[in-house]
């Protein structure tokens, strides 16, 4: 008897659940109800300090939009727009929210045009807005880039007080340029460790200081000085 009083209570249960949800499918497909309607934009960020105005603006267009007008493909791509946005995944929720995860991009260094400097991420990628001075303790490149500038920019980072700029030569090797206006001219192969041979040559003979226009690197088997 109890287990046939417990059925129909389920069954019950069941029957004014799908009622419950196919009325409300119905009157979203008609345009009525709360979830018919976008009313609420929920942004999350895998950074904690990043400035979401400029997403928020961009987000803020869907709202008041029929739910099954919003196109999702659309929107995301003009937030994926966004100077620092690296990635997003825009969805629509049952209760009328659009909800939108955000992958930024994170600035390594910057990128120096002549005029403006330009927040770098480790794939080159510029970041946010331009600024017309150079942050403290930043590596600066200038002209074309490759792909990657992670592993130079760590490297050179205790140098970041001696160095000018960074350029990518010939698409193949970088220079770099103190604020003596010395010329470092790195190999191709293992850049990274040509510079940390070149850190411990600056701390045991101080080779940055001395009046020198070039430092070539390029031989693996000698350092040529001019």
């Amino acid at each position: 008897m109890k287990r046939s009083i417990m059925f129909w209570v389920y069954f019950i249960v069941a029957i004014v659940l799908g009622i419950y949800l196919t009325t409300r499918i119905i009157m979203n497909g008609m345009g009525y109800g709360r979830g018919a309607i976008i009313h609420n934009v929920s942004i999350t960020a895998d950074s904690s300090d990043a400035d979401l105005t400029t997403i928020q603006t961009v987000a803020a267009s869907g709202l008041g939009t029929r739910t099954g007008a919003l196109n999702l493909e659309t929107l995301n791509n003009r937030i994926r727009s966004v100077p620092g946005v690296r990635n997003a995944a825009t969805r629509r929720m049952p209760n009328g929210t659009l909800s939108i995860d955000i992958e930024l991009h994170r600035a390594v260094a910057q990128w120096y045009d002549g005029v403006a400097y330009f927040p770098l991420s480790a794939d080159g990628t510029w970041v946010n807005i331009p600024s017309d001075t150079r942050d403290a303790g930043a590596i600066v490149f200038r002209g074309a880039l490759p792909d990657n500038i992670s592993d130079i920019t760590d490297a050179t980072k205790s140098l970041a007080d001696k160095i000018d700029y960074i350029e990518w030569i010939e698409n193949r090797r970088w220079n770099i340029v103190t604020n003596d206006g010395i010329t470092i001219m790195l190999p191709e192969s293992n850049p990274v460790a040509a510079v940390r041979g070149l850190i411990s040559l600056n701390e045991n003979q101080h080779i940055l200081n001395r009046e020198l226009k070039v430092i070539d690197m390029r031989d693996n088997a000698r350092i040529l000085v001019k």
